[in-house]
């Protein structure tokens, strides 16, 4: 519980600071609104390349392992960046980092539609990576400074559902419809253009909170712990290894579904893109459902639950044949999961298990990790895997990782404050 004390610590400092300098009463939900876009757009170019990857095949002559190795590229730059970028946003300020950085992805995403070859299209996705990896934490932070207390929850939860609802939900119908009328390279170049916009908007409207230097001082009065002894906590080390197992099972259907779809089941443009919708239908409503049902019957439960519950649907997903209702339907439920494994681990287990003054360090970590190696080995893996045996057997990775973190789950400890006060009563 030292991970909750230290965070009433901050929140206290916060309510005593003074408000974010010239912001009016609407301020919060128009940095929110702006904020989760921004979030979505991230998920959009992050993701886009998976339903445009048969005509980047076709035009570039690449395999498709090379699909995995881009997804990859970016999972492993987005995952350094993350780490470094967050704490670098707290010592020289949110603007500094956040416009830059939505700037850099929206034009790498404009960049990838020139491409020559994989070299080049590798290059550009993982320039995008560090732009990406850079919002992220900065944006959550900037998030996080624009809410009430009594909102904070709602409104970061609000923010990240809605990389599952653009990049991996809107996101392939989008692509798959713009094929329509345009080439791949065509759909990198339109999609740049929201990303440009909303750099303005953000420019004109988010603000530098004036809060920076309390919460700094709440956490320097906490006691301080090493990243060797935030390693140590058990919550933490099975965290960073069951965001693995969830991101192996994520990015690897996330990278290939379209391609299994396309290549292996034979449906047509419009099926595939409609099925491969119902992983970011699927992540939105997860990233709600799943954290929220952990503050009622306890974090380890709804862990072990959602890696199960994960892994039956990708099975029952891979005994589907070519029938796109009940594709979307298996997929959808094994995404509500998986994705809202990404939310619980990273947000209440990592925030509720850190030692005092190191939550962000712990969440760092988890991430970091999950990124750099579930985001991106598992991707190489996968790629070795589709090009010595075929697409179909990806599929018998992603069931392994979801697997295994069931039976990591079990050995992790409650956190939930309700479940602890339950259990102490008991």
């Amino acid at each position: 519980m030292a991970g909750a004390a230290n965070r009433t610590a901050i929140l206290g400092a916060e309510k005593m600071a003074p408000a974010i300098p010239g912001a009016g009463p609407g301020y919060e939900w128009i940095a929110v609104i702006l904020l989760s876009l921004g979030f979505g757009l991230v998920g959009l170019d992050r993701w886009i390349i998976a339903p445009l990857a048969p005509a980047i095949i076709s035009d570039l002559g690449i395999s498709p392992a090379a699909i995995n190795v881009l997804v990859a590229v970016l999972g492993v730059t987005w995952g350094v960046a993350a780490v470094l970028m967050g704490s670098l946003s707290d010592r020289i300020g949110r603007r500094k980092v956040l416009l830059p950085s939505i700037l850099i992805f929206s034009l790498a995403s404009g960049l990838s539609g020139v491409a020559t070859g994989f070299l080049t299209l590798a290059l550009i996705r993982g320039l995008m990576g560090v732009a990406e990896g850079a919002f992220c934490p900065t944006s959550f932070a900037a998030t996080a400074e624009a809410s009430k207390p009594s909102r904070i929850g709602f409104n970061q939860g609000l923010q990240q559902s809605m990389f599952a609802l653009f990049g991996l939900g809107f996101g392939p119908i989008l692509a798959t419809w713009m094929l329509t009328f345009t080439d791949w390279r065509g759909v990198f170049l339109l999609v740049t253009v929201p990303g440009l916009i909303l750099t303005v908007l953000l420019w004109m409207c988010i603000r530098e909170p004036a809060n920076i230097v309390a919460r700094r001082q709440a956490a320097a009065t906490a006691p301080s712990a090493s990243v060797s002894e935030v390693i140590k906590v058990r919550n933490v080390r099975l965290g960073m290894i069951g965001l693995l197992c969830a991101m192996c099972g994520i990015f690897v259907l996330s990278a290939n579904v379209p391609l299994y779809l396309t290549d292996y089941l034979k449906l047509d443009t419009i099926s595939v893109g409609l099925v491969t919708s119902a992983i970011g239908f699927g992540g939105f409503v997860g990233q709600w459902v799943l954290p929220a049902l952990s503050d009622l019957f306890g974090r380890r439960p709804m862990a072990v639950l959602g890696f199960l519950g994960g892994a039956v649907f990708v099975y029952l997903f891979m005994q589907t044949g070519a029938n796109a209702t009940m594709l979307f339907i298996n997929l959808f439920l094994a995404t509500v999961c998986s994705f809202g494994l990404l939310s619980l681990i990273t947000g209440p287990i990592a925030a509720e298990s850190a030692p005092p003054g190191m939550v962000s360090t712990a969440a760092g970590l988890i991430i970091g990790v999950g990124e750099i190696f579930g985001g991106g080995l598992a991707l190489l893996v996968a790629g070795f895997v589709i090009a010595t045996y075929g697409i179909a057997y990806m599929l018998w990775l992603a069931l392994a990782g979801l697997a295994v973190g069931t039976v990591l789950m079990l050995f992790l400890k409650e956190t939930a404050p309700r479940r602890l006060r339950n259990m102490a009563a008991a």
